[in-house]
């Protein structure tokens, strides 16, 4: 067995369990091996022949004890046995956007629900508005939700696909021979959800890149071998691909790889209308002559007469247009960013305290930010309340003197923000003489978001007009790809943010890109401004702006827009004048 049919084996016995209604600890103990097995760069089955499953993080005795028979037999015991008290079919309802294993279980026990289909089948039926503590409304969310099973893609999250590609990199460019290796296709552009993972690399000499490429430890399957092209499956499913071009002709063949397929088309026809065919390996005169090749990118768009457009402009939305006029938008960069305004420390549920949290940021150039943690409305977080709030004050009073001292005094500034619930019924969890108080406040939908639109939509009308309130964190709510975004009326949130002033952020983790690239170049237009943030809960996630940035990038959006470039007195002005 693989890794990922490994991980997906103790998923499934976490799922059932929680359907069943196991006490929690049995199930984290299942999840919590998954979640060893996925972060290994190891085989599992080497781990075991090597008889120390036990060393793998999560996996204790028990559950060593049930791999092994796994890995020998290809079967368990204990899931045989599950399966005949739980239906292992029910694991696909977990799927399903907000319906959790206590639903699940009514389900099955009240109309004999096993499948994704049969529920389907109910829910269309109105026979699940019928049962305890559900109704018309909770009927419509499921059908909902099964419809939007049917939309996704199967694609990969960008933050899946890029760390193992940035492995990959740095494996092949530590190959003698090798003058370049860059990523191409969509994770070029710096999409949300990805593919395969594409790789060009240039080289005289491909057979040493072949060799290494499909001899990595993670690869579980070679899926071709040839040349110039290889193909492989990883122990996590991911599948990668690596092309081999000679150095004088990589310009060429990495800008055709990296698309998009509509931005291609359009230097296509601009290439015909000068007198060339353009492919993915040369630049060819339609009159007969010699065939052009480029080893940069740069030296391709220049022979079209265009500025060089960045990966994540070439989406066929006016950036060629705006190359041939030398209009291209300035790219925001990480190293352009002073400030992370939405952070969490251990009043929240963060896992480092504010010092902690403010000495990583001041590491990573930062000279200000801000702890914003949960209000006390969002419960599963142990949220701080008015009176946190003070105590919360003075903790970051005697921070802020630590660092002056260590670093000198105005190296960095610590601010004192909270991120705030917007409650299901439209109301806030602070009133206004306790976030006046504050240095800055956010807005956050986290619960109810699959409320009809005119009903969420007023509630974060409601928190944009609230003159406390300065950022909207991750305006939609969505997480990639699990959960689409709360269906909203855009055009009233973007239009009460440019009334009001205040920031929508663009939230980096990359299982948010809150707000989406298409949503960003509206708010660009509109001249709304943008906050970009980590949401940052541990010191090493504030170094992930560079997916955040990516998003501001395909978005069009310029540095003074992002109010995070702006040095701290700036900053305070602007917080202070709302």
């Amino acid at each position: 067995m693989t890794n990922r049919e490994i991980i997906a084996t103790l998923t499934l016995i976490a799922n059932l369990l929680q359907i069943k209604g196991e006490v929690i600890y049995k199930i984290l103990a299942y999840r919590k091996a998954a979640e060893g097995i996925e972060g290994l760069g190891r085989d599992v089955r080497d781990i075991w022949a090597e008889g120390k499953l036990n060393d793998i993080p999560g996996v204790g005795k028990a559950i060593a004890q049930k791999l092994d028979e796994l890995l020998a037999t290809g079967e368990m015991s204990f899931l045989t046995k599950l399966n005949a008290e739980v239906p292992a079919s029910l694991n696909e309802l977990m799927e399903v956007p907000d319906l959790g294993p206590k639903k699940i279980k009514l389900f099955w026990q009240e109309l004999g629900v096993t499948n994704l289909a049969e529920l389907k089948a109910a829910a269309e039926e109105g026979k699940l508005r019928e049962l305890p503590k559900m109704g018309a409304k909770s009927e419509a969310k499921i059908l909902a939700g099964i419809e939007s099973l049917s939309r996704r893609s199967g694609r990969v999250p960008l933050g899946n696909a890029w760390p193992i590609a940035q492995g990959l990199l740095d494996t092949l460019r530590a190959i003698d021979g090798v003058a370049r290796a860059e990523v191409a296709g969509s994770l070029r552009r710096m999409r949300e959800t990805v593919g395969d993972i594409d790789i060009l690399v240039a080289a005289a000499d491909s057979a040493p890149i072949m060799e290494a490429f499909t001899t990595l430890p993670e690869v579980d399957r070679v899926l071709g071998k040839g040349e110039t092209k290889a193909s492989v499956e990883f122990r996590n499913g991911m599948r990668a691909q690596v092309w081999v071009h000679p150095p004088e002709k990589f310009g060429t063949a990495l800008q055709y790889a990296t698309g998009s397929q509509h931005h291609n088309v359009k230097l296509r026809e601009l290439a015909l209308d000068q007198g060339y065919s353009l492919s993915e390996h040369a630049l060819t005169p339609t009159d007969g002559g010699d065939a052009l090749h480029f080893a940069t990118e740069e030296a391709l768009y220049e022979k079209l007469g265009l500025a060089w457009v960045p990966p994540e402009l070439r989406e066929d939305r006016g950036e060629v247009k705006a190359a041939v006029a030398a209009d291209l938008p300035r790219q925001l960069q990480s190293s352009d960013l002073k400030s992370d305004l939405h952070t969490h420390s251990t009043w929240s549920d963060g896992k480092a305290s504010i010092k902690t949290m403010a000495l990583r940021a001041h590491a990573l150039g930062m000279t200000h930010y801000a702890v914003t943690d949960h209000s006390y409305g969002l419960g599963i977080t142990q949220g701080v309340d008015a009176d946190a709030l003070k105590r919360q004050r003075a903790e970051i009073d005697a921070a802020q003197a630590e660092l002056d001292a260590e670093l000198g005094a105005g190296a960095f500034t610590i601010l004192q923000g909270v991120e705030m619930e917007i409650r299901a019924d439209g109301t806030l969890d602070f009133p206004d003489e306790v976030l006046a108080e504050l240095d800055i406040v956010i807005a956050s939908l986290h619960v109810s978001l699959r409320q009809d639109r005119e009903t969420i939509t007023n509630r974060l009308l409601n928190a944009i007009r609230n003159p406390h309130v300065d950022m909207i964190g991750h305006p939609t709510g969505r997480l990639i790809p699990d959960r689409e975004g709360a269906d909203l009326d855009m055009d009233a949130v973007f239009a009460a943010a440019k009334e009001s002033g205040v920031a929508l952020e663009i939230n980096a983790h990359p299982r948010r890109l809150d707000l989406s690239d298409v949503y960003v170049r509206r708010a660009v237009e509109m001249g709304i401004p943008i906050s970009l943030n980590t949401d940052a809960h541990h010191p090493d996630q504030l170094g992930e702006t560079h997916y955040g940035v990516a998003t501001a990038r395909r978005g069009w959006l310029e540095p003074d827009q992002v109010i995070n470039t702006w040095d701290r007195d700036r900053l305070l002005n602007w917080l202070r004048s709302r």
